[in-house]
């Protein structure tokens, strides 16, 4: 959707001299939008006891939007050595972390009890057995299968690769306490940028009935639930935005008749990146060509290495020109890049007012799984990173990529092995 009116209204009468300064192209991202939205995600979940949001790292790992995620009291949801390395160094401790990755890895988990640990959210059964350790709070990524269905982002469950299967969860939970583990959450992540919040209230009651499952069989009692991520953004102008006000209400109806039934409730986690960064953050570029063939083309100082949601999933992002304002008469034109490939493309037969090369251009919704998703193909370098801080300054917060960054790895010693069979 367009960016937030709050972000435009800074953002636009300084952007000409944040260009004149730090060129682009670059990702710029409104701490102020990030911390309102992060403040009204606590308020709003605040009847839910013990909620807690631990931001999916994947989403924007910049140590500085990190840092604003831990002064919000936030925790992070790690995928990896290099992002569980990222938080610990911003501080994070042992429950401040969920590891949940996928065809993990001895030096994988190695390296997730290496210090104070963290919560480790395991992906597959047979991996109880292959974990050097099994900590006192374990917990399980739930896959339903057929039980429930995805959407166009995330897929069907039932051909996905993540989570275990409901044959298998009981089971899982089992072997989990043989081993010692004497706590226990349940994770899942059926759906990626839903909007719809019926779907969401779907999934937390698909837990709750899951963890009463599973502690009738086993006789155990769970310390918390994760409905992982999945909070949409509208990255379209026609599309409503998600009713958050209406999963905390129904959320705690769930949680009221479990506790009822129970006398106590598990703790609710999320893990939101996009809902949180999504909407506050812009990639802005300038236009430097202009061609007609068969269709017009705008060419722009970015390619798909700086944004590959569109070229992924034919994704739309919202693109202002900025000092013009769309008109009736504007043509249709599609907004590229530089790369070899022909789905670098930011927009496809979108309605732009005339643009002439040095326009400066932003294309919206880029603060989640924008730079982060990034790539080298062709040899092209994503840009820098700035915020747009509440005091009204802007912060390098990232470099930009240089061809000293992309030869580094050619930097090494020699080394041949000889074979002789």
């Amino acid at each position: 959707m367009p960016m937030p009116q709050d972000f435009e209204k800074r953002l636009n009468p300084i952007l000409k001299y944040v260009v004149e300064e730090f060129d682009t192209p670059f990702h710029i991202y409104d701490e102020k939008g990030i911390r309102d939205t992060g403040r009204y995600l606590l308020k709003t979940f605040s009847d839910i006891l013990n909620f807690r949001e631990f931001f999916a790292v994947k989403a924007l790992p910049n140590p500085r939007i990190l840092e604003i995620m831990l002064d919000m009291g936030f925790g992070f949801d790690c995928s990896s050595i290099t992002e569980l390395l990222l938080c610990r160094r911003m501080g994070a401790k042992a429950n401040d972390i969920i590891f949940t990755s996928n065809n993990t890895s001895l030096e994988e988990f190695k390296f997730a009890f290496k210090n104070q640990g963290c919560i480790l959210n395991l992906d597959d059964i047979t991996l109880v057995d292959k974990a050097p350790y099994i900590p006192g709070l374990i917990c399980f990524r739930y896959n339903p299968g057929p039980r429930r269905t995805g959407n166009q982002f995330i897929g069907n469950p039932k051909e996905a690769k993540y989570g275990v299967s409901h044959e298998q969860i009981v089971h899982a939970y089992q072997m989990a306490r043989d081993r010692g583990a004497n706590q226990f959450g349940l994770h899942t992540m059926v759906v990626s940028n839903e909007i719809d919040h019926k779907y969401i209230i779907q999934t937390v009651k698909m837990l709750l009935d899951l963890v009463e499952e599973i502690s009738f069989k086993l006789g155990i009692i769970f310390k918390f639930i994760n409905i992982g991520g999945g909070l949409g953004i509208p990255y379209h102008p026609d599309e409503t935005p998600l009713d958050l006000i209406s999963i905390a209400a129904e959320t705690k109806n769930l949680f009221t008749a479990f506790n009822t039934r129970h006398g106590y409730v598990p703790a609710l986690y999320v893990e939101s990146g996009r809902y949180i960064t999504g909407p506050h953050g812009v990639l802005v570029v300038n236009a430097i060509n202009q061609k007609d063939t068969y269709r017009k083309f705008i060419g722009v100082n970015a390619c798909m290495s700086s944004l590959m949601r569109p070229a992924i999933y034919g994704a739309y992002h919202h693109i202002t020109v900025h000092g013009k304002k769309p008109g009736p008469s504007d043509g249709l034109a599609d907004v590229v890049g530089s790369l070899c490939e022909n789905n670098d493309k930011f927009a496809i037969q979108r309605s732009l007012p005339p643009i002439e090369d040095g326009d400066i251009l932003m294309i919206h919704d880029t603060g989640a799984h924008g730079h982060s998703v990034g790539f080298n193909y062709n040899g092209r370098l994503r840009p820098k990173e700035l915020l747009l801080r509440e005091d009204g300054s802007v912060e390098l917060i990232r470099r930009e990529e240089l061809p000293a960054d992309y030869f580094a790895t050619l930097n090494f010693e020699p080394s041949v092995m000889a074979v002789n069979l």
